[in-house]
């Protein structure tokens, strides 16, 4: 297993991306409470303890000790000219030896959506995956249903492949996901998935 021992932060145009800190709580629960209705139906079911300081603490060692151990990249979106976090992407799972390969998970708050924010962390994290973890694929997957989050896979450069049944439990139901990848040396052509 390969160890991370340096702090992962990449720069984008508008955006740092890095790991949560502590400090961060108080602005990460309040977006997440004020953009609930907005991500729920998108998401796993939100435990009780949620938006609690402890269940954040939890999600900060986490976040150090998956970097460290090499398993995932957990990296809050701040935005440079005022600090403000936007929201989330996750590197995940983390496969070496033949599978060399990663799944990518993300969420933004309502009111920073639809501004390229996202793109911009997506397009890093890709960049990163390649170019320093030298990884050869990276997944992704999302509810059919969600265009705009299929849309935005498609502009960073990821592949429609296929359908998973029953892949996750979202809003509390089991759902089928639509499956992408984007991998470093893409001999694919482009595809038009409706």
């Amino acid at each position: 297993m390969l160890k991370v021992r340096r702090k992962v932060r990449l720069e984008t145009e508008r955006l740092t991306l890095r790991p949560p800190i502590h400090a961060d709580y108080r602005q990460w629960a309040a977006l997440r409470e004020n953009s609930a209705e907005f991500l729920q139906p998108w998401e796993p079911s939100w435990m009780a303890d949620h938006l609690t300081r402890r269940s954040f603490t939890t999600r900060v060692y986490w976040a150090q000790r998956c970097i460290t151990n090499g398993t995932a990249v957990p990296l809050f979106l701040i935005r440079r000219e005022d600090d403000t976090i936007l929201g989330a992407i996750t590197l995940d799972n983390i496969r070496r030896g033949p599978s060399q390969s990663a799944t990518t998970g993300y969420w933004i708050g309502e009111q920073f959506a639809r501004q390229g924010y996202m793109r911009e962390a997506i397009e890093a994290v890709i960049h990163y995956s390649f170019n320093t973890l030298d990884l050869s694929r990276i997944e992704a997957g999302c509810l059919p249903e969600n265009t705009p989050s299929r849309g935005l896979l498609e502009k960073c450069g990821y592949k429609y492949e296929g359908v998973a049944q029953a892949y996750l439990q979202i809003d509390g139901r089991w759902r089928n996901h639509v499956l992408y990848a984007n991998l470093r040396h893409d001999r694919r052509g482009r595809t038009d998935v409706g």
